[in-house]
């Protein structure tokens, strides 16, 4: 099987490319800017999903569905949110399509729709419009949802998983009582995510609050989490926002508190995306292929047999049958690899490609000696392991390379987290280094803006519980009480 990778060094974007593709995850549509995601690909989006969806549930989410399509007007209520996603939005404006008497199809001009309808780049403007009708009192408090869903942002530049016209994701809107737990909520569900990056995706974030010029569209304050990718690039892997009581005024969502005063209720929203995939590809593979963290693969351990004859073959995949029962009772994914059209060697590239954590080849002298050769995906070793205990040993070595990819991935950050004192220094890492440079903002959109202009980087984050301390500016000499993330981002 020929891999045929760009090496990463030579040209990440086509290495990624090449693994998306290669590794059997997705391609592109033949609807511009659209993706499909295939079998392979959508299996592990499936594991995102049900750990996210129990951790939602377990913090008192209930799952509910709204209108793909939103009334252009609901837009307009808001004015910084219709502001920050109006240039991304589609837009129906007819129902129906006809028969010009040539053979061709055309638009209906007789079937135009009343009021134009988005197709939901976000969900907000809908759902607090519903909410209007759910909330009347304390008691209907909190109000705690989740949605399951497509959304459609139209994008002129689109990278498969990062960043594309319709994508997948979750969005939580929630409705609370007092600011104080809404904040809460806020910060709450950016722990949930933190904690997913790192212990599922073995992907180290930093915590933080967007700048205002990096907030989202209607919020108060935006929370986030920031991973760095093997390019020196930042990623955005999950946000939460406060939105105050701007999208409930907005819709008139009021409340009767327990001294019978009416007041607005207060919001929060926060979302992950299939961009998830994109980060997991980013943060851990090779030249190779794919590298999965196994709480993340949907196969953890492949077996394949290699025999000369059907006795061979006979005895190995009776071995294999009493392992994976015991592999799968100790809640390990396990694929048996017999297929005769293909040899061995196609088959070990295959899953090398794939990222499948553990591979495991099995031969007749094998067999005879009680052993197994064994392979790492994370470092790519080979050792010879006995028969007797293997299911302990794999469940063992699962979490041994779980551990050890969320370390490399560390010390990649750590290596790639840099100070800088001055403007020139600032330019300078983001051109060599590249990676996170830590810096003196004097706190200005203006001066935000102009070190974007300049440089492309952006400010990732102001981080959770910074140290505090005096500096200057490194780009207008003013004072600073802190140090901010630049870098440049995807």
């Amino acid at each position: 099987m020929s891999k045929g990778i760009t090496s990463k060094n030579e040209d990440y974007s086509q290495w990624y490319n090449d693994i998306v593709m290669k590794a059997d995850l997705a391609e592109h549509s033949s609807v511009k800017g659209c993706m499909v995601i295939k079998p392979y690909g959508y299996s592990i989006w499936e594991k995102i999903q049900a750990v996210l969806d129990k951790k939602f549930k377990d913090t008192g989410h209930s799952n509910a569905y709204f209108p793909l399509f939103i009334p252009k007007s609901y837009f307009s209520k808001e004015a910084s949110h219709v502001e920050g996603f109006a240039t991304e939005c589609a837009v129906v404006t007819h129902y129906r399509l006809k028969n010009d008497g040539n053979g061709n199809i055309i638009v209906d001009e007789t079937a135009k729709l009343e009021e134009e309808l988005i197709v939901r780049p976000t969900s907000e403007t809908i759902i607090w419009n519903t909410y209007r009708g759910w909330i009347q009192s304390y008691r209907d408090l909190p109000l705690l949802i989740n949605q399951w869903a497509n959304v459609v942002r139209w994008e002129m530049r689109t990278r498969l998983f990062l960043r594309t016209t319709e994508f997948l994701w979750q969005e939580g809107h929630t409705a609370h009582a007092t600011a104080q737990e809404a904040v809460e909520e806020t910060e709450k569900m950016l722990d949930v995510y933190a904690d997913f990056a790192e212990t599922w995706m073995a992907m180290p974030v930093v915590k933080g609050v967007k700048t205002p010029n990096e907030r989202f569209a209607g919020a108060l304050d935006t929370y986030c989490i920031e991973a760095l990718m093997q390019d020196g690039k930042a990623l955005q892997a999950g946000t939460s926002h406060f939105l105050g009581q701007n999208f409930a005024k907005a819709f008139d969502v009021k409340f009767t508190n327990k001294e019978g005063k009416i007041e607005h209720v207060w919001a929060s929203s926060w979302g992950v995306s299939t961009r998830l995939m994109g980060a997991l590809i980013m943060a851990h593979s090779d030249d190779a292929g794919l590298v999965l963290p196994p709480k993340l693969a949907p196969i953890q351990v492949v077996i394949v047999p290699i025999h000369k004859n059907e006795e061979d073959l006979k005895n190995i995949s009776s071995f294999v049958d009493e392992l994976t029962a015991k592999l799968k009772s100790l809640g390990v994914s396990v694929k048996y690899d017999d297929r005769e059209a293909q040899r061995p060697g196609f088959k070990f590239a295959e899953y090398e490609l794939k990222g499948v954590p553990i591979r495991l080849a099995i031969g007749g002298r094998d067999m005879e000696n009680g052993t197994v050769e064994l392979a790492r995906r994370d470092t790519r070793e080979k050792q010879t392991v006995a028969q007797e205990g293997l299911d302990i040993f794999i469940v063992q070595l699962l979490d041994e390379i779980q551990a050890n990819i969320y370390n490399k991935a560390l010390q990649f950050r750590d290596e790639h987290t840099t100070e800088a004192n001055s403007y020139d220094e600032l330019k300078e890492l983001l051109d060599g280094k590249a990676g996170f440079v830590s810096a003196h903002w004097d706190g200005t959109p203006e001066t935000e803006q102009k070190i974007k202009e300049e440089t492309k980087a952006t400010i990732r984050c102001i981080p959770l519980n910074n140290k505090q301390e005096d500096g200057v500016c490194i780009y207008s000499g003013k004072p600073s009480k802190q140090r901010v993330l630049f870098a440049r981002a995807y």
